[in-house]
């Protein structure tokens, strides 16, 4: 008996076998010739130029003819990526630019779940990869002749004039072509290098002429930057941690110059209670709209059990779509009600997807597709996130966003995963964009108040000018009225009435550049000014640390900005700088992306 049902079940299987081998030989389907279907159901892609084999899905007799259909609808989906990118390529002036999406389609291409003429796209990719990795190689010689000029100036004792040739060097760095981040982050390092050799020997030359009250003189003044570069930050918990510190470095730094000690010291102290009291503002603040949070979002949990049940796939799904919007929107609430409220609607959205997604057994497929579209957006956005080049990566970091909030859901077992390392990638490119953005409204105060002595300058320069010239036209003048009668005279008094004309036009030409200077002093106070009526000294304050606290749930978690010395100006960035910061919260609190 037991052999009976063995050989019944071996005849069974061989059925079905045969039953797949007919289809597959029936089918027909662009590229075909590049597939093959194995003894399992497998359908499976062979070694192509740009591709390896792989298994592109697995069917069965009931389910082949379905599959199959939509296996070459993505397929055609993939193609039309392709075609769009090509047109995106002939258009392109700088065609470095697209090398995110040229690498985000290879990627997808070695993991879609499609089927179709795999072998002109792989050729149209590998011409690009060619022509990139060749305007790459142009960019990289320029920027080592770069490297190379900067190393030469290591060995300078001519201080001012090298600073500023670092300077410029630095600054044409930024305008210069992408080449692959390797190859960038290594001579970067060379440039560090020469520039650290440079500063180095720079400070030991000056460190030797210097006092011990100069030294501490720069402590202080180092500190006082410190603290006001941080007054304004809203990375509360770092920030706080980072006061700390420099009140104790403060402590540890013995006197300097007499005048400018209390200086210093009210500069740091007004920065210093400035943080604390709006961080004191940010957390009250903070407190009152989570407990407003809370009631919206106990609102839209209510709306969600209510359709957990629901049998109305579409409808109900873009009910959640819609419900989850709102929830993202409304912001975070108190922390110890967060996992409540979360898990609570995650339990209400599971059971109506869970249902779902036994209704619609053939979604796998499609799901499939989506994790391998969203794992090329994440290994894009990883390669994103310690980019400098800021208006770039921000505008391709929001396009990613984009993309993948059409592409669709992904397996569970997938979702929150994926979801956290690209919002983590984001996270860190922003957080790295707004330090950075800091660190220069810093500098751009500097530049114009530098920018308004000058111009202040030249207009004395020029009224000192303008009263010589009249003078000299008074005297002429003089001159005109006594001249002595004789063979010579008319000729003398043509050539001073020549000299009060030429003067009277100098005056006038300076006197149009003297109004014009003025108009420039008046904008540059302009914008002086805000700064001035904000920076009034305090009166003198003891030394406390500010005591304000914040919840855990509050405090950003962001790494503490560096400021380096005065004459040390790092250009770590090899781009345009764009400002701004993430504007929208695309996190959810302790959940997954549906």
């Amino acid at each position: 008996m037991l052999l009976f049902l063995i050989k019944n079940f071996e005849v069974m299987d061989q059925s079905v076998l045969l039953s797949l081998e007919s289809w597959w030989s029936e089918v027909s389907f662009e590229g075909k010739d590049n597939f093959t279907i194995g003894d399992n159901g497998e359908i499976i892609l062979k070694a192509l130029p740009g591709g390896k084999e792989r298994v592109v899905a697995t069917v069965s007799a009931e389910t082949a003819a379905a599959i199959l259909k939509t296996l070459t609808e993505k397929f055609a989906e993939a193609e039309a990526r392709a075609k769009e990118l090509e047109t995106e390529w002939v258009q392109a002036d700088d065609k470095l630019k697209l090398q995110g999406k040229v690498e985000r389609l290879k990627d997808y291409l070695q993991h879609a779940v499609a089927v179709g003429n795999y072998g002109p796209i792989f050729a149209l990719v590998a011409d690009w990869e060619k022509t990139l990795y060749e305007l790459s190689e142009e960019n990289y010689k320029e920027r080592l002749r770069v490297i190379e000029q900067a190393e030469t100036l290591a060995d300078s004792d001519s201080w001012k004039e090298t600073t500023q040739a670092f300077k410029d060097l630095a600054e044409k760095w930024k305008t210069m072509g992408n080449i692959s981040k390797a190859k960038s982050d290594v001579l970067w390092n060379r440039m560090e290098a020469a520039r650290s050799k440079f500063y180095d020997r720079k400070r030991t030359n000056h460190e030797q002429h210097e006092q011990e009250m100069l030294r501490n003189l720069d402590l202080k003044m180092e500190l006082v930057e410190l603290a006001e570069g941080s007054a304004l930050s809203e990375k509360w918990k770092a920030s706080t941690e980072d006061f700390r510190q420099w009140m104790e470095r403060w402590k540890a730094t013995g006197r300097t110059v007499a005048d400018k000690n209390e200086e210093l010291w009210q500069r740091f102290i007004t920065a210093k209670n400035t943080f604390y009291d709006r961080k004191k503002v940010h957390f009250d603040q903070i407190q009152g709209e989570q407990e407003q949070n809370y009631a919206q979002k106990l609102a839209l949990l209510e709306r969600a059990e209510q359709l957990k049940d629901s049998t109305e796939w579409g409808a109900t799904s873009q009910a959640y779509a819609t419900l989850m919007e709102e929830w993202k929107a409304i912001g975070k609430v108190p922390l110890e009600k967060a996992d409540e409220l979360w898990n609570r609607l995650t339990a209400a959205k599971d059971q109506f997807f869970q249902a779902k997604k036994s209704h619609f057994g053939t979604v796998k497929v499609t799901q499939d597709d989506n994790l391998a579209q969203k794992r090329a957006i994440l290994k894009r956005a990883e390669a994103l996130k310690n980019s400098t080049r800021w208006r770039e990566a921000t505008e391709e970091l929001n396009e990613l966003m984009d993309e993948w909030k059409k592409i669709g859901p992904v397996a569970r077992e997938h979702s929150n995963a994926i979801w956290e390392e690209f919002i983590q990638a984001r996270k860190h490119f922003f957080n790295r964009k707004d330090a950075n953005r800091d660190e220069r409204k810093v500098q751009a105060e500097k530049t114009v108040h530098i920018r308004n002595e000058q111009v202040r300058g030249f207009v004395t320069k020029l009224q000192e000018e303008i009263r010589e010239e009249e003078e000299r036209i008074a005297d002429f003048r003089n001159d005109l009225q006594n001249v002595t009668p004789g063979r010579k005279a008319e000729e003398l008094r043509k050539h001073l009435g020549n000299l009060i004309s030429q003067g009277e036009e100098t005056i006038a030409r300076k006197v149009k550049k003297l109004e014009e200077a003025k108009r420039d002093a008046a904008q540059l106070d302009a914008k002086e000014k805000p700064k001035k009526e904000t920076a009034t000294p305090a009166a003198p304050q003891p030394v406390a640390e500010n005591t304000n606290t914040a919840t855990p749930a509050a405090e950003e978690n962001t790494a503490p900005q560096v400021t380096t010395e005065t004459d040390v100006e790092t250009p770590a960035n090899n781009t345009d700088v764009e400002t701004g910061t993430e504007s929208t919260n695309t996190s959810v609190e302790g959940g997954t992306e549906e």
